[in-house]
C-alpha cells in the first residue's frame, strides 16, 4: 500500500482523537501528516506513531500537498473547509453532516456500499454513528429478505456528543455520590443517573434532527423503499451506542436463519444467548471494531417480523474507524496517493 500525506482537522476532539489512534493501529500508509483544529486548540501537542506534534490552526492554506483530509470538527468547519481541501486536490472523508445529503457526495459504511465510493468527486460523507451500525447489521437481513421497516430505538452514549458531555457526566456521578448539587451545561437535564429522549434540536414535526438523520441516512445508504421511525435517547453510558430494531421484511427470516446471516457478514458479531444472560453491552463492546448483535427474536405481532439489540463503540465503527476503512478502501480502488 502506497503512503500518502494526511491531515486530520478536529485533531483535538474526542473523535478526532480516537482518528490518529485508528491510524496508528491500522498502520495507514502515512508519508506525512498534520494536525488541524481551530485557533483555540492550536499549539496543543499530539502524538502519532510515536513522534510528538504541534496542531496547527485551521486555514485556507493548510491543504497544500495533502492527499487525505480527515474532517470531525462540525459541519460549520467542514461547510468551509472541506471545498477547499478538495479543490486542492485532496480527497475529504467527513464526519459531520454538512454533506450526508448532498446528492452529489457519496454517503459510505464499506461494508454495506462500497459501490457508493465511484461516485466520489472530492468529498465523501461518513454516516452518522447511530446509523453506521445500524444498517451494518440490516444489510446482510435486507440483502436475503428486503426490509419493508424499520422502528429503532437508540440509547446513546455522551461522548457522541463530545468530550464536554464526558466531563459532565463524570462530574454529575461524583457531585451525586458527595450529595452536592448538579448544575447541567452540556444537556439541558441532568444526564447522571438519567435519560432523555432529546438528541440534537428538535424539528416541525416532533422528531429530532438526530432521528431524521438515522431516517434520510438509512434510505440513502440502504434503499429509498425502505420506510424508517426512529426515536433517540441521550443515556448516561460513556462509550458505546445501543439500538432495539424491530423491523419488518418482505421474505420470512427466522430468527435461526438471522444467527447465521449475521455470524457470516463483516463486521458483526453475534452475541445471543439469553439462558447464560449473553448479550451485547456497552461496557463489553468499548474499545472494539465491530457491530454486535443479539436478542435476535421473532415479532409475533405482524408477519416477517424480527427483533434485534445491536451494541457497537460509538467513536469507533460509529465514526472514527468508518472513517479510514473509506479511506483504506479509497487507497485500495486508487483514488488517492497517485
Amino acid at each position: 500500500m502506497s503512503k500518502i500525506n494526511v491531515a486530520v482537522v478536529g485533531a483535538t476532539g474526542v473523535v478526532g482523537q480516537e482518528i490518529i489512534k485508528v491510524l496508528e493501529q491500522r498502520k495507514f500508509g502515512v508519508s506525512k501528516i498534520k494536525f488541524l483544529a481551530s485557533e483555540r486548540s492550536a499549539g496543543r501537542r499530539v502524538s502519532f506513531e510515536r513522534k510528538g506534534y504541534t496542531v496547527e490552526a485551521l486555514d485556507n492554506r493548510s491543504f497544500k500537498g495533502v492527499d487525505l483530509a480527515l474532517f470531525s470538527a462540525g459541519s460549520d468547519v467542514s461547510k468551509e473547509f472541506a471545498p477547499i481541501a478538495s479543490k486542492s486536490g485532496c480527497l475529504v472523508i467527513d464526519n459531520s453532516s454538512a454533506f450526508r445529503m448532498d446528492k452529489e457526495v457519496p454517503l459510505m459504511v464499506p461494508e454495506v456500499n462500497p459501490e457508493a465510493l465511484k461516485k466520489a468527486k472530492g468529498i465523501i460523507a461518513n454516516p452518522n454513528c447511530s446509523t453506521v451500525q445500524m444498517v451494518v447489521v440490516l444489510k446482510p437481513l435486507h440483502d436475503f429478505g428486503q426490509i419493508k421497516r424499520v422502528i429503532v430505538t437508540t440509547f446513546q452514549a455522551v461522548s457522541g456528543t463530545g468530550a464536554d458531555a464526558v466531563v459532565e457526566l463524570n462530574e454529575q456521578l461524583k457531585a451525586y455520590c458527595q450529595h452536592k448539587e448538579i448544575n447541567p451545561k452540556v444537556y439541558p437535564y441532568q444526564i447522571a443517573l438519567n435519560v432523555f429522549p432529546h438528541i440534537d434540536v428538535f424539528m416541525k414535526d416532533g422528531s429530532t434532527k438526530e432521528e431524521e438523520k438515522m431516517v434520510k441516512e438509512t434510505k440513502k445508504i440502504l434503499s429509498h423503499r425502505i420506510n424508517v421511525n426512529a426515536t433517540t435517547v441521550r443515556v448516561p453510558v460513556l462509550i458505546g451506542h445501543s439500538e432495539s430494531i424491530n423491523i419488518e421484511t418482505v421474505k420470512e427470516i427466522k430468527p435461526e436463519k438471522a444467527r447465521k446471516l449475521l455470524d457470516k457478514a463483516k463486521s458483526v458479531q453475534v452475541i445471543d444467548d439469553p439462558e447464560e444472560n449473553k448479550y451485547p453491552m456497552p461496557l463489553s463492546v468499548s474499545g472494539t471494531d465491530d457491530c454486535y448483535v443479539g436478542r435476535i427474536r421473532r415479532d409475533s405481532s405482524i408477519k416477517n417480523g424480527l427483533s434485534l439489540w445491536v451494541v457497537a463503540d460509538n467513536l469507533r465503527k460509529g465514526a472514527a474507524l468508518n472513517a479510514v476503512q473509506i479511506a483504506e478502501l479509497a487507497l485500495e480502488k486508487k483514488l488517492i496517493g497517485n
